[in-house]
């Protein structure tokens, strides 16, 4: 099994075959949301832009990484014990760090830190249920320590390249998400399918993540550092 014949599959009939349109249709939603509520209520803001726009721009990205993941995962519903530890535990350490990083860089580490605790472990308990209750822990150490790294990282940045930190970051986590996509295609492709649904559960929990995290890098309590 080589990465050649994961590539093709990204155009096959299975789950697979179907991570690139999820993606697009993650940040479609998020971009949707961020411009309506731009021309709604944003651009009134001073300074709007400059100072949210690029965590929010990188948050929707960071969203559609993550995403697709979560339906990869369900249309297999089940895994092997390994399978599930390591998905169980990459999601809730990406889903954990990346908001995190984001919400510190305008909010501060104490609300950056705990959100993306609560939305590495909430992801990392539904992604990593697909193994039992190995993967759900695996899930909440992950989202823990991914939420609270990803904020420290960011306030020790704060005045040190923390935007080209920020992109350095991504980058790296898009390779490792992809490389679990690619792990769960090399375990599960002798499987067949056990889910199949629509994407109407991109678009409301790709939503729900753009809206809280916009409503908290906008409006939500900041520390001293950022008032």
């Amino acid at each position: 099994m080589n990465l050649s014949e994961f590539i093709k599959e990204l155009n096959g009939d299975r789950v697979e075959g179907e991570l690139v349109k999820t993606i697009f249709y993650s940040l479609l939603t998020s971009f949707v949301f961020l411009g309506i509520m731009y021309f709604i209520q944003f651009r009134n803001i001073d300074g709007f832009l400059s100072k949210y726009g690029f965590f929010l721009f990188f948050s929707a990205l960071s969203y559609a990484l993550i995403v697709p993941t979560i339906r990869q995962v369900r249309a297999y519903k089940e895994m092997a014990c390994m399978s599930g530890m390591m998905v169980g535990m990459t999601t809730g350490m990406i889903a954990g760090f990346l908001p995190g990083f984001y919400v510190a860089s305008t909010n501060g580490m104490f609300i950056g830190g705990f959100f993306g605790v609560a939305i590495g472990i909430g992801l990392g308990i539904w992604n990593g249920k697909c193994c039992g209750v190995m993967g759900v822990m695996e899930g909440i150490m992950a989202g823990f320590m991914g939420g609270l790294m990803g904020a420290m990282t960011a306030f020790m940045l704060l005045n040190d390249h923390l935007k080209a930190t920020a992109i350095i970051v991504f980058a790296i986590s898009a390779v490792m998400v992809v490389g679990l996509n690619y792990m769960i295609y090399k375990e599960m492709k002798e499987n067949e399918r056990e889910r199949k649904e629509d994407h109407l559960l991109t678009f409301f929990i790709t939503f729900i993540l753009i809206a809280i995290t916009t409503w908290i890098i906008v409006f939500g309590p900041r520390s001293g550092l950022f008032q």
